[in-house]
């Protein structure tokens, strides 16, 4: 009984089969698939970041050109260098804070002052 049992343990072993050549084809057939998958979509990945760079550049232009253009509305409103001196003085503000904030509230003292204490 215990050479049979030897003998069988060393009869599965003697028991692996090679792979065919077909099961060999079938497997690199597989193989190729799974790798030009990931070829395509690590290629629709770089399109997609390619579009997104863009999209980003494209707003970040939208976004310079937006932020000059309110440049210039605010340095186009007419404002009291008094009114900017007393801000300044009473609220203890940069001189520079105070001129921006008088001119984003289109040269209001008060609407500005209030805007900067609330």
């Amino acid at each position: 009984m215990g050479m049979q049992g030897e003998g069988g343990g060393g009869g599965g072993e003697e028991m692996a089969v090679e792979p065919s050549s077909k099961d060999l084809q079938q497997q690199s057939k597989a193989l190729d698939k799974l790798t030009d998958r990931v070829v395509d979509d690590r290629q629709l990945d770089s399109s997609r970041v390619q579009e997104a760079m863009a999209a980003l550049a494209s707003s970040k232009e939208a976004d310079w050109n937006a932020m000059r253009l309110r440049e210039k509305e605010l340095a186009a409103v007419k404002i009291n260098q008094v009114d900017v001196d007393i801000i300044a003085n009473e609220l203890e503000l940069d001189k520079k804070v105070a001129e921006r904030t008088l001119r984003e509230h289109k040269g209001d003292a008060v609407a500005a002052i209030r805007y900067l204490l609330r």
